[in-house]
Formats: structure tokens, sequence, C-alpha cells
């Protein structure tokens, strides 16, 4: 299947194979073409240009129009919890209420009740529930996504959830990729007993989940009230042994030291970031590990919102992602999470289009096929609606500006 969209008023991302990540103030520029077109071969780039040196002997199973919309990457939303079994509403009146996520928790609530209520389901089910919520991140963008475990606690229930995720990545279009988050939160049965839990995972889980390949990459929840730095740096180095590469949850409600633990460990990305001491950029800027700020989170959670423009200004390579999940944000749209990044952390356009997109699937190790538009690549394309410029796409946050998309 041959296509070609036309008379397209700026086709973005449009970046050199070298380029995998953009940094301080590269991510402020639009890598883009004006009044171009693109043509896409089963969904793989094939070749682009100007409308002025459109080929005209060539032939095109789908013509598409644009009649002057936008054209840009997928979005590369490199932190979900998608598969996950019911809802937490009652939880999210109880924050109405005055709770925070931290008092939600010690009352044994939050990620406990989404391991009970996962436990009771089947693995059948979970995927449907999955495809869902799949189906709706791609209507919304989405080309590239990472989906973490965490929601079992227990070998059997992690199992299940990897399992399905490997299912959801069989049976998609877009890219997905796993992560094992066994260290999410103790285990119910183990509480008081947390050293114990942590020599579950150590000894028992991640052996498993090795055994299967069922995970490319793994996560701890370091921060206060979860897992210590000290029981990170535990069980990232015992994840090492079977190859998986950390992302971390780090730094949401505290700092309480996981920063250093991550960057020794070579973390891909530490994620959240809402509570991260600013004495933490330089480190971040002497070493390759992406900073994920998700400001989903932040405004559902009525959380601070992440450094980003400290961050852009300090020379990092800032990813956006969603986190996407039952209790602390219960959306995956990416558009939204643009929107946020510009008005809450004063981002600018071209900035918050690359956090989401390149940066995004730099955060995976995805950014050599995913998050630019490369010929030979199939990164997923977005084309919108006639709109007046890309400043339009962040601005209008709930304006349905997707006209089409191609995976």
């Amino acid at each position: 299947m041959r296509t070609r969209i036309i008379n397209i008023k700026t086709l973005y991302g449009l970046r050199p194979s070298s380029c995998l990540r953009l940094c301080g103030a590269d991510m402020g520029k639009p890598y883009s073409l004006d009044n171009a077109w693109l043509t896409l071969r089963n969904g793989t780039v094939e070749d682009y240009g100007t409308m002025d040196t459109l080929p005209v002997d060539e032939h095109c199973d789908e013509v598409v129009d644009a009649h002057g919309g936008l054209v840009m990457p997928a979005f590369c939303d490199s932190h979900t919890h998608i598969v996950y079994a019911g809802s937490r509403e009652h939880e999210w009146e109880d924050k109405v209420r005055g709770l925070s996520y931290e008092e939600v928790a010690k009352r044994g609530g939050g990620i406990l009740n989404s391991a009970d209520l996962l436990h009771q389901t089947s693995e059948y089910e979970l995927y449907e529930q999955a495809m869902e919520r799949l189906h709706e991140i791609m209507e919304k963008g989405t080309g590239c996504v990472e989906i973490k475990s965490g929601y079992g606690l227990n070998t059997e229930d992690e199992l299940k959830m990897l399992r399905v995720i490997r299912r959801i990545a069989e049976a998609s279009p877009i890219r997905v990729v796993s992560t094992f988050l066994g260290a999410h939160a103790v285990a119910r049965n183990y509480l008081g007993r947390q050293s114990e839990y942590v020599d579950l995972v150590i000894n028992e889980m991640l052996p498993a989940v090795a055994s299967e390949k069922l995970a490319d990459f793994v996560d701890v929840f370091c921060d206060k009230g979860f897992f210590t730095p000290e029981e990170t740096d535990r069980m990232l180095n015992a994840a090492a042994k079977y190859g998986m590469k950390p992302k971390v949850h780090v730094d949401e409600l505290a700092s309480v030291g996981g920063m250093q633990v991550c960057i020794k460990n070579k973390a891909v990305s530490v994620d959240h970031l809402e509570n991260m001491s600013a004495n933490d950029i330089p480190a971040l800027k002497a070493s390759d590990t992406i900073p994920t700020l998700l400001p989903g989170t932040s405004f559902f959670s009525n959380m601070p919102y992440g450094k980003g423009r400290a961050m852009i200004d300090a020379g990092l390579a800032v990813a956006m992602a969603s986190d996407y999940n039952p209790g602390s944000t219960p959306s995956g749209d990416m558009r939204f999470v643009m929107s946020l990044a510009c008005m809450k952390m004063r981002l600018l356009p071209e900035e918050a289009l690359n956090a989401v997109t390149i940066n995004g699937a730099a955060a995976m190790c995805q950014s050599s096929t995913h998050g630019s538009i490369r010929r030979g690549e199939r990164p997923g394309i977005i084309m919108t609606k006639p709109v007046p410029s890309l400043a339009f796409v962040p601005y209008a946050y709930t304006t349905p500006w997707i006209a089409r998309t191609f995976f």
C-alpha cells in the first residue's frame, strides 16, 4: 500500500539517523519542511520533499490532501501502566476531599487496591481491558509506548501482567516495550517485612521474568514510603545480570537520594521528578540518563510540576510521558501532556513536540526508529486538520485537531 500525503503546511521531525535525542537549545529547533509532501509504503517512510518537487509519474494507491494541515511523528509515550483491572474513582474522591497520594497509600489503598483487583482478573480480561486503552491512545496519536507491570506484587501475577504486555506487543501495529515493576510497592502480605519482599523480587521474580524474556527494562518506585535508595541499588544490580536496563520512578513524593543511585546504575531514564532537587541537574547533565516528566500526574494529583524549563536551559534532553494509570493519571492523552508542558513547565511548542517524540523514544531506546521522520523507518504519522501553526496544537488543548493517523 503506497500512500502519499500532499499539501502539508509543515512537515516536522526531519532528523538524520545520527540524531537520537535532543538536548537543551536543540529541543527548540523545529527540524521541519514547509509546503511538503510525504510518501509512505505500508507505513514506512519512503520519501518526502517540497511540493515543487512532487513526483508526477509515480503510482500511489492513495493520495491524501492535508489541505494545509501539519504532519509530525507519532507520539512516543515512555511511561504507562495501561495493564490494570478496574478503576479507582473512589480514591479520587478521597483526594478531592483532601487526602494526599501518600495518605491514600498508607491507608492500604492506591497500588495495593489495584493489585487486589488484578489478582481476581483473568489474563484474558486483562488483555481485553488493556487493548481498549491501547486503541484509545492510538486514536490520540501515540505510536510507540512503554507498558509496565507492577500491579501483581507476587511472582504469578507479575508474570501474568508481562504476558499480557507481550500479547499486546504481538497484536499491536505500534511499537510496545515492556518494563518489569515488581518493586512498585510492598505486597499486602509482606507489609512490615519490606526487606523480605525485596529478596522475593531479586531471588524469585527477576529470574522468572528473565527466563521467559518478558521485560526489556526494570523499574523500582524509589521514593519516600516506598523503596529506599539502598534497596533500589540492590534490585537494579540484580536486574543488570539479566540484561534489564533501569527506568526508575524517583523523586515523585520527595527527594531521598534515588537520583544518584539511578545515575550510578546507568538508568535509561529517571521518571516523575515532581520533587527533584535542582542540585541534581548537574549530575543528570553529566550522565546519559534522560529525565522524563509526567505533567498529567501533577495535574490530576495536585502535585508540583517538574523543572522542565530549568532542565532544558541547563542543556538536558527532557522527555514527557503520560503515566497513564488508574490512580494518579487515568489518561494517556499526549496532546494534553504537550499542553501542560507548555502551560505549567514553560516549554515552547517546538520543545514540547520534541519532548513527546524523539526524546520520548530515546527514553525507551527506540529513537533510531521512532520519534522522527526518516526514510526507511516506520515511526507512525500524525496528520492534523488545517491549523494556523504548531503553537495551535498545545494551545487548543481540547480541540480534536488530529485528522488522521498512519501506523
